[in-house]
């Protein structure tokens, strides 16, 4: 890379342009997107269901299923990050100190967007009022129907499609 600078900065996105050469010696302008940290909490209950939200995202202008998460604050754990972001979003506080099952990066051939998905194994209702500003309606589904939906392609989300197919995998290995 030989030069870059910020074309656009956001609150939670900033896209640069970047002077680059190539392996193979071409020289090119590339655009990155850089966007905030994410954690994803997938809670799981007593009865092996897991909390998710229904909801509709105008970005995809579609209706689907998600589990909680979102920005990361500066400073903040990814862990301590998706417990607030549960609790905020569903009503229900992650018990326990939850685990992190997997950090990945969804896109990495065009932006940054760092993601981690964290497993607990207990809620208690939360004390704290839902997010005005989230429009999804909270449920516990078995995790069988997760699964069922993330291969449906009706889990919407890198976070909520990965978490999921990962316990998953962890489980049947």
């Amino acid at each position: 890379m030989h030069s870059r600078h910020t074309v656009y900065a956001g609150r939670t996105l900033r896209v640069e342009e970047e002077d680059v050469t190539a392996p193979a010696g071409d020289r090119f302008a590339f655009d990155r997107a850089i966007f905030s940290r994410v954690a994803v909490a997938l809670v799981l209950d007593a009865r092996d269901r897991v909390l998710v939200l229904r909801t509709h995202r105008h970005v995809a202008d579609r209706d689907g299923w998600e589990l909680p998460g979102g920005v990361v604050e500066p400073g903040e754990d990814p862990v301590v990050a998706a417990s607030r972001e549960a609790a905020e979003e569903t009503g229900w506080r992650p018990d326990g100190p939850g685990r992190t099952l997997l950090a990945f990066e969804p896109l990495p051939g065009s932006a940054e967007a760092p993601m981690s998905v964290h497993v607990w194994t207990g809620a208690v209702p939360g004390d704290l009022p839902l997010d005005p500003l989230e429009p999804g309606r909270a449920a516990w589904i078995p995790f069988a129907e997760a699964v069922r939906l993330a291969l449906a392609g009706e889990m919407l989300g890198a976070g909520s499609l990965v978490g999921v197919l990962a316990l998953h995998a962890e489980r049947t290995r």
